[in-house]
């Protein structure tokens, strides 16, 4: 059995288990909003800062050009928060934007003599009327600010990065970018993006212009016919079945296996490549026609041929039925997604999710790293020591959708910059949302049962959490209060995934549950809701928002979509796990607004 202490050794940890609920509670962390701490090498840990952030919401406000006759997302965005935070021209600049269902998304960075800061950012969404409905802000006024003439070369950071970090220069361009410190000093950085294949590391180290040291990172990693698992099933020993076309063409209209310029026969396509080893080394078809059909065989061990294959295949088929699923419900080419080729609708491009299956890097656990948009998303997937024969976590459908979730959440925020779940408390909730996702992908009733993750890869029935998320007080006690002795960010996870069971439970409850939401989003019951709101919040919310921040960002998604009607179910489930309206600095408040 492996133990606790040897996961926590472990740099990058996406499923480490959780702690035992004897287990002595931690110091309280009033940092956990602002501060994480980075283990960049066995040698190197950073303490990275990110400046508080705050949301606002409205019913609709206003913008200095709201006379205009025609709508510019860009110079009405550059309008609003030039005059909302009294700047001068220039200080800030515009990142970019898009346009939703239901609304306008626009991200803009502080910025100095035409450099933009690089953890000062703001994002503002306009509903269809053009008005302003929320503002999501980490602005600073910064005591000194460096010179923005840089001191060392481009090339002597680079140099300085791969020193200090451990690893090499991957050859996506440098930029120049200021960085607030905790003093709110300013520093000229290069940004330099640095991997180390043999370990998985991949990160942003920003590089003092001046002094060659390491400021801070920003770390991109995140660590939980086909004969496939069907999405809405959790493990293997719930049976394999043979689905036929099962793609979307209205999200994948090439399929899955063609780009705007190859046809593939292999698990290879515009969403997503899932190989072993290389990315050359795909599973082709089993038979001319497109059919990847593998019988895995539970006796021998994963790397057996016909067993790899059914590891990349139902890998490759769980990526892409989430690519389409969370596609549906707004995670599209605008909107900063993984795909090669873009169709001409906006985004970068040229970044499918590369999914490597019984990756040699690790066992017992997974992980998934978020650049920008225009950068691929990468997944690993290893197997786990745990049982003889080893399992295959590529055949455990909540650990890929777990870690899939966390390119939608960490790309949804703070526009496609893959740098907006950095905070103890952020990145904790990335770990939450994956569990959530992961949890409503396998409903197939109305009913909402207790819900366990990882329960097959770790032999276990309780799986690798510390409680199964429940309605239940008794069966888990995780409020928002739970936070205060807590300082890992899966433990943090596990309490904003339980508070989301709550939320889509008493959704489900009020409104109904549809069959098809999975394929149909256009329906009224809860479920569909709850994506809806789920994913519209992620646009909303601020750059490394807390629980009370993105739980503002619920209530504002439901007026944007819904009008407010779903605002007291809301604050009743939120309210009812110690997020009320007064709760703040991880001390419970189960007080709702009047009239609820």
């Amino acid at each position: 059995m492996v133990s606790f202490q040897k996961l926590l050794t472990t740099v990058f940890l996406a499923l480490a288990y959780s702690e035992s609920a004897t287990a002595t509670p931690r110091p309280v962390s009033a940092k956990h909003s602002t501060h994480r701490l980075r283990q960049v090498t066995r040698e190197l840990a950073i303490e990275t800062y990110h400046p508080p952030s705050s949301f606002e919401a409205s019913s609709g406000l206003d913008h200095p050009l709201s006379k205009r006759a025609d709508f510019s997302l860009k110079d009405a965005t550059v309008a609003f928060v030039e005059s909302h935070l009294s700047l001068g021209k220039g200080a800030l600049t515009y990142k970019s934007g898009f346009s939703g269902e239901v609304a306008h998304h626009a991200y803009v960075k502080q910025s100095h003599n035409g450099i933009p800061f690089a953890n000062a950012v703001a994002n503002v969404a306009f509903n269809k009327n053009n008005k302003v409905v929320s503002f999501g802000s980490s602005f600073v006024k910064p005591k000194v600010i460096a010179s923005s003439a840089p001191s060392i070369t481009r090339e002597a950071a680079i140099a300085s990065a791969e020193a200090l970090v451990g690893g090499k220069y991957n050859d996506h361009p440098t930029t120049l970018e200021y960085v607030v410190k905790e003093d709110q000093s300013v520093v000229l950085t290069h940004v330099v993006q640095i991997e180390n294949e043999a370990t998985g590391a991949w990160v942003e180290a920003f590089i003092d212009a001046h002094s060659g040291a390491l400021v801070t990172i920003t770390d991109f990693v995140t660590k939980a016919s086909y004969r496939v698992l069907p999405l809405q099933k959790e493990i293997l020993t719930q049976g394999f079945e043979t689905l036929v076309d099962p793609q979307d063409l209205t999200a994948s209209p090439y399929g899955w296996h063609a780009t705007s310029t190859t046809n593939y026969t292999t698990t290879a396509g515009n969403n997503v490549v899932a190989y072993k080893g290389s990315t050359s080394s795909t599973t082709a078809q089993s038979s001319t026609g497109l059919n990847f059909v593998y019988t895995q065989s539970a006796t021998t061990a994963p790397t057996t041929t016909v067993n790899v294959n059914a590891a990349r295949v139902n890998a490759f088929y769980v990526v892409n039925s989430i690519h389409d699923l969370a596609y549906k419900y707004g995670f599209t080419e605008a909107a900063y997604n993984f795909q090669t080729y873009n169709f001409g609708k906006g985004g970068a491009g040229n970044d499918a999710v590369l999914v490597s299956v019984q990756d040699s890097a690790g066992t017992d656990n997974a992980d998934f790293s978020t650049p920008a948009d225009g950068q691929a998303g990468k997944m690993r997937m290893f197997l786990w020591d745990l049982t003889s024969p080893q399992r295959d976590g590529a055949l455990e459908n909540d650990i890929i959708v777990h870690e899939n979730t966390h390119g939608i959440t960490n790309r949804l925020t703070g526009g496609g910059t893959g740098r907006c779940l950095q905070t103890t408390e952020a990145g904790g909730m990335g770990e939450g949302w994956s569990d959530a996702l992961a949890s409503w992908t396998e409903k197939t009733s109305s009913a909402v049962p207790d819900y366990v993750l990882g329960q097959y890869v770790y032999n276990h029935a309780g799986g690798i959490r510390t409680y199964p998320y429940s309605t239940s007080t008794t069966t888990n006690p995780l409020r928002y209060s739970s936070i205060a002795s807590l300082n890992e960010v899966h433990d943090i996870g596990e309490v904003w995934a339980n508070i989301l069971h709550n939320v889509y439970a008493a959704l489900v409850s009020a409104k109904g549950w549809s069959a098809t939401a999975r394929t149909d989003p256009t329906g009224t019951e809860g479920n569909i809701v709850f994506l809806h709101l789920f994913i519209d919040a992620l646009s909303l919310q601020p750059c490394n928002p807390t629980l009370p921040t993105a739980r503002d960002a619920w209530i504002q998604a439901d007026v944007n979509r819904y009008g407010g009607a779903n605002k007291c179910l809301l604050w009743k489930a939120f309210a009812s796990r110690g997020l009320g309206t007064g709760a703040a600095n991880h001390v419970d408040n189960t007080a709702v607004p009047s009239g609820c």
